[in-house]
């Protein structure tokens, strides 16, 4: 029994096979996780070594690796980013799809002449020849094309852990500050009490209880810019990890790096191209042009289209035969878009020369800026014990009587200046680590201990 594919069957077939309609609504509401204890990460999908191998458990706060890898998976941007990845992944496959054949139909009805005469028809069936030429190049150009993409997505996911990593780092320097200066206030906050109460009794001079009032209201001002910094640095992090505004989240855990290795690190900066995504994108880049440019050399040549035909004229005198259709390359020949393209991988080349350049300019300032942060941290840190063992003497001597108020009061808030300088100068050598570990393309030579002796 033979099977005959009527029309009918075919225009089923056709719809079979091709792709429905379904809608997608806009939400006009915001839509946040509920609770911070309650997501979920896969360590399997983190980008970074060292944070697959970290196990997610919110449930006892977060860690700085853990805000690290919530980021990695809720960051808001990074959705739409894995979005724009699947664009070009389809853009990947539509170029690697093989033309469609035109088919052409022309049907004639003779108005006048003789008996006799039927309906003429012309059926032919072409094909753009020139489109298989080019098709290798066009998917190999889309091919490096979504690579980019997929490399620029794993760069940005790099970027937001850096970023996640450094308001772990403020969040933490605010905190260490905040509980400072607290302390402080609590302190100046009982000294002017005491000075207020030694004023009503006429036991102290006005201008010793001024000098304390003063203390303490420039303590109070700090502590609002540092509570106003606090707050934004939250709103920042929440909007980052992809959490509602007001939810509270705990962090816990230090952020303390390990010493950097210079000589290690130096060795490591010489295959940089090779390891960071944002490089290895441009490198898909250039790729993707070279391609469009072979492209656009190979539509140079004629433009070939070729079909068959079958006829019937008015008289009802069937014919077939083939066509064959060939562009004559005088005037164009393609020059303005070889020129185009050639000039654009001209630019990406440049590009990238230029990126690898800032790439070792950006480490070699980081590096130096460490060993000047190193040096000031030391002498601060030496100033800051100086300073602590003479506000212990200044507090007995001013018990004692032996020294007034604003003498006194000097020396703590010189004291306290020293203390918040260290704690400025380790969150900036601790964000420039951060930052040295996204530069480097992967986790930072360290020095261990016989490193250092």
């Amino acid at each position: 029994m033979k099977l005959r594919l009527t029309p009918v069957a075919v225009f089923v077939a056709f719809l079979v096979g091709c792709a429905s309609y379904k809608p997608l609504p806009l939400q006009s509401t915001p839509r946040f996780p509920a609770q911070a204890p309650h997501l979920t990460v896969l360590s399997t999908r983190m980008p970074l070594p060292e944070l697959a191998s970290h196990r997610f458990d919110p449930s006892d706060g977060l860690d700085m690796t853990e805000t690290a890898m919530l980021a990695v998976a809720n960051n808001p941007q990074l959705k739409v980013s894995r979005d724009e990845a699947g664009i070009a992944q389809a853009q990947s496959f539509a170029a690697g799809l093989l033309p469609d054949p035109q088919l052409s139909l022309a049907k004639d009805f003779p108005t006048n002449g003789a008996v006799g005469n039927t309906n003429a028809f012309n059926l032919g069936l072409n094909y753009d020849v020139n489109a298989l030429l080019t098709r290798s190049a066009n998917k190999n150009a889309a091919q490096a094309a979504q690579r980019q993409v997929d490399l620029n997505l794993l760069w940005q996911e790099w970027q937001v852990v850096s970023q996640a990593r450094l308001l772990f780092v403020r969040n933490l320097g605010q905190q260490q500050l905040l509980s400072m200066l607290q302390n402080e206030r609590a302190l100046l906050f009982s000294r002017y009490q005491h000075t207020q109460h030694a004023l009503a009794q006429g036991n102290l001079a006005l201008d010793v209880a001024n000098a304390d009032l003063a203390a303490l209201q420039t303590t109070d001002t700090a502590i609002n810019d540092l509570m106003r910094q606090f707050v934004t640095n939250r709103h920042e992090l929440n909007a980052l990890l992809g959490l509602a505004p007001d939810m509270q989240i705990q962090l816990v855990g230090d952020a303390q790096l390990p010493a950097i290795n210079e000589a290690a690190l130096k060795s490591a900066m010489a295959n940089v191209g090779a390891r960071r995504p944002d490089l290895l994108a441009l490198q898909a880049g250039y790729e993707s042009q070279e391609q469009r440019f072979r492209q656009t050399i190979l539509a140079q040549f004629p433009a070939l289209n070729i079909g068959l035909t079958r006829a019937r004229d008015t008289s009802g005198l069937y014919t077939q035969g083939f066509g064959i259709t060939i562009s004559l390359p005088i005037f164009n020949r393609n020059r303005g878009n070889i020129a185009i393209e050639q000039a654009t991988r001209l630019r990406l080349h440049d590009e990238y020369q230029m990126r690898i350049n800032s790439a070792f300019a950006d480490i070699a300032k980081i590096l130096d800026d460490q060993k000047l942060l190193e040096k000031q941290l030391k002498n601060v840190e030496s100033g800051e014990d100086v300073l602590a063992h003479a506000a212990v003497n200044a507090q007995a001597a001013f018990d004692a009587g032996n020294i007034d108020s604003l003498a006194y009061n000097n020396l703590r808030t010189a004291w306290l200046a020293k203390q918040r300088e260290a704690i400025t100068l380790k969150q900036t050598m601790l964000e420039q680590r951060i930052a040295l570990l996204t530069m480097i393309g992967g986790e930072l030579p360290t020095q261990n201990k016989k490193d250092t002796k």
